[in-house]
């Protein structure tokens, strides 16, 4: 396949819609479903994104003179910081301050989605150079349309470290990973950790079924049905308002996400009797399972954390996943098995001065984090902690 420089050319696309499904995911492949074509034209056709919200589409594609997508990058114009757990408020407000103007700005995120996803997405016949041209072109992008900041969340390593080389700044953050150590069952997990948290989470699991009155259901592909999303929406709905007052995505993002990503979801459901009382939300990907929304009608002591962290782990062992990632935040998490993880970002300042003062701070902050993180695995709940960065 050629691939010289002058066959090729760069589009900004302002709906996935306008890149055919196959060329997509030809370059994302089907390792993580928060990057497959499915789930963004899923927010993008529900409204949930959109230049109304916040988040105006501008996908970059790269192809080649014959038509093939050589490469592409999830992309969004940002007029806010909302939605994205990298939080840059401080930053915004700072700019601003000094006489800077911080918004729009440009992101390559999955809108309210802290998981780790590549971003930099090429076709398998394309030299791994089209990376340095991707992010060559939204470098240039922010430059020329004079905006703050170009920002790339949840990356992972190698993505990170090409970013790096190409003079973007480096931003640390935490969350807390699950990681399947071979197990074979749950129980497997139970006896890798210290007696005292093992009867301590054998406990809270039976605390959580509220002697027995509560039964819990794993629903996957055609097994989930319209009344599980109605139920599932008005939990999310309902955390969502306590939490930011109010929630990013609306119910015809729940019946997209069904009808495209079935086979890639996995609802667990508290009930009591055939009433639903709670319910958790998680993404299957080929490695991981990803822990996105709960919800519940009822407060009953523990069922957070049997939903969403114990039903999470034993969904994984049985799937044969590798880890399971639970969603942003929560030093809880620990105590039953999730241990600190590091997570890595990128960001671009078009503003010399302001580069300055940002990396500046970004160094101080990694090393609060690397410290943090170091802390907080003593507190591991295993009898061998596993060596996990």
């Amino acid at each position: 396949m050629p691939n010289e420089q002058e066959d090729l050319s760069i589009e900004i696309i302002e709906r996935i819609a306008d890149i055919d499904r196959s060329a997509w995911m030809a370059c994302a492949g089907v390792d993580n479903p928060f990057v497959g074509y499915d789930f963004l034209s899923c927010l993008e056709d529900s409204g949930s994104v959109s230049a109304q919200t916040g988040w105006a589409p501008r996908h970059v594609v790269i192809r080649h003179k014959s038509g093939l997508v050589m490469a592409c990058m999830p992309l969004y114009l940002k007029s806010h910081s909302q939605g994205e757990y990298i939080f840059d408020w401080g930053w915004a407000e700072a700019y601003e301050r000094a006489g800077g103007q911080y918004y729009p700005k440009l992101i390559s995120a999955i809108p309210f989605t802290p998981v780790t996803t590549p971003k930099l997405l090429l076709h398998p016949s394309a030299p791994k150079a089209l990376q340095a041209q991707l992010i060559q072109s939204i470098s240039s992008l922010a430059t020329q349309a004079h905006l703050s900041s170009v920002h790339l969340n949840f990356l992972n390593e190698p993505e990170k470290d090409t970013l790096l080389k190409a003079g973007f700044l480096h931003r640390l953050g935490l969350q807390y990973h699950w990681r399947n150590n071979n197990y074979g069952c749950y129980d497997d997990f139970l006896a890798a950790l210290t007696s005292r948290k093992r009867k301590a989470l054998k406990k809270e699991r039976r605390e959580a079924l509220d002697g027995g009155t509560i039964t819990i259901q794993k629903l996957q592909g055609a097994d989930i049905q319209p009344c599980h999303w109605d139920a599932m929406y008005g939990f999310y709905c309902d955390t969502g308002a306590r939490k930011r007052g109010q929630p990013y995505l609306n119910r015809e993002f729940f019946q997209l996400i069904g009808e495209r990503m079935a086979d890639q979801i996995l609802l667990v459901m508290a009930l009591r009797g055939d009433h639903i009382i709670a319910g958790a939300l998680n993404f299957i990907g080929k490695e991981a399972l990803y822990g996105r929304y709960w919800g519940s009608s009822e407060d009953v002591r523990f069922l957070h954390f049997e939903l969403c962290y114990h039903q999470a782990i034993e969904a994984a062992i049985e799937l044969g996943l590798q880890r399971v990632e639970a969603g942003a935040q929560g030093e809880h998490k620990i105590a039953r098995g999730y241990l600190p993880t590091l997570t890595h970002s990128a960001h671009f300042i078009t503003d010399e001065n302001f580069r300055q003062a940002v990396s500046s701070f970004l160094q101080h902050e990694r090393q609060a984090i690397v410290q943090e993180h170091k802390i907080l695995m003593t507190e591991s709940p295993y009898r061998q902690t596993p060596d996990i960065a």
